[in-house]
Parts: structure tokens; C-alpha cells; sequence
């Protein structure tokens, strides 16, 4: 199973843009979406890019291959204008073929939410793990910041944040490419 998982684009065309062109490029089985995809938010500044018009028809482009989740700025609105479904607090995807880390058996299971209702409490996302297997991941973003490592919590889940499409804490846009068992974060240029 090969996805490409993106959060927090925050209506940045350009960025989107260029996660489009990844994705031609790295033609993923999925695109997994963090939610944050189209408005900016109260706290964050408008991104240069703001055009979440051209934002909605890249995505709708694209929504046959769309798993998405709910982020804080998502509302019915979105939804409305989105021809995938967005509006879920979470989603999970099974990985048949990925050798369980923690057990060494086939089968993974991925978690995946935005970070503001479920989360590993790393950065500014919620403590709120949800009850997950031994060798599973929860995959979130809401911090626009890049994670990968094991929750403090429960050493036997795996945490992955992408980092932010549109407006990146630490500069770097980013997405995260998720192939045999392993995350792996990717810059944007």
C-alpha cells in the first residue's frame, strides 16, 4: 500500500499545486487528507496563496483517490463544495500486506484524524489517544509539525505527522509518503 498523506493546506493554491505534482508523480493507491484543507483559520495569517476556489477544484480533480478526515477548520460549507467526504473526526485504512512492527505478523491499522479531537499530545495536538493495536500508527496533523516517532504513551503505536502543505511552523512545506510499513516526510519546492 503506497498513500500520500497531506494535512493543513489551508486554501494555499500554490502549495496545493505543487502536492498535485507529487502526486503525478508518486501515484499513490490513496491520497489521505488531515483536514485544514481550504480555509486558513483564525490563528493562523492568510497565507500569500490564498485561493481556496482554485484549491476545491484540484482536490475535486482528484476525489476518487481521497480519504479524508475533518481538521478544526472544516465546516458544512466545505463539504459542500467538496465532492469527497471531509466531515468524519477520523477514518481508518488497514495495511494487509505491512509487517507489523511491534508483532512481526501481517496487518497494520492506521488511524487517521486531524489532532484536535484525537492525538498523541506531542506539540499543540490534543492527549487523547484513541484505543489502538500493538504496531498500529496514528497518522494526524493540526500542529504543522513534522513527527515521526513512537507515542510517549503507548510505545507499541507509531505517530506520524506530515507537517503542513500551506503553512508550515518550522518553513518546510511537506507531505508524507506512507509505503512497506514506513512513513517518511517529503519536502515540497
Amino acid at each position: 500500500m503506497k498513500l500520500l498523506i497531506a494535512s493543513d493546506i489551508h486554501g494555499a493554491a500554490s502549495w496545493c499545486g505543487k502536492l498535485m505534482q507529487a502526486i503525478d508523480e508518486r501515484q499513490p493507491d490513496r491520497v489521505v487528507l488531515l483536514g485544514d484543507l481550504l480555509y486558513h483559520g483564525p490563528r493562523n495569517d492568510l497565507p500569500a496563496d490564498y485561493a481556496p476556489k482554485e484549491v476545491i477544484a484540484m482536490l475535486n480533480g482528484i476525489a476518487d483517490s481521497i480519504v479524508a478526515v475533518r481538521g478544526n477548520c472544516e465546516a458544512e460549507v466545505d463539504q459542500m463544495v467538496l465532492d469527497f467526504p471531509c466531515m468524519a473526526d477520523y477514518n481508518t485504512l488497514w495495511d494487509p500486506d505491512a509487517t507489523n512492527p511491534h508483532t512481526g505478523s501481517t496487518g497494520r491499522e492506521l488511524f487517521l484524524t486531524h489532532g484536535h479531537i484525537w492525538g498523541p499530545g506531542i506539540h499543540n495536538s490534543v492527549d487523547r489517544m484513541p484505543t489502538l493495536p500493538a504496531g498500529a500508527a496514528i497518522a494526524y496533523g493540526h500542529t504543522h509539525k513534522k513527527v515521526s516517532e513512537k507515542s510517549a504513551a503507548n510505545p507499541a503505536v507509531w505517530c506520524f505527522n506530515p507537517g503542513s502543505v500551506g503553512i508550515p511552523k518550522d518553513g518546510t512545506h511537506s507531505y508524507g509518503l506512507y509505503q512497506d510499513g514506513r512513513f517518511e516526510h517529503i519536502l515540497l519546492q
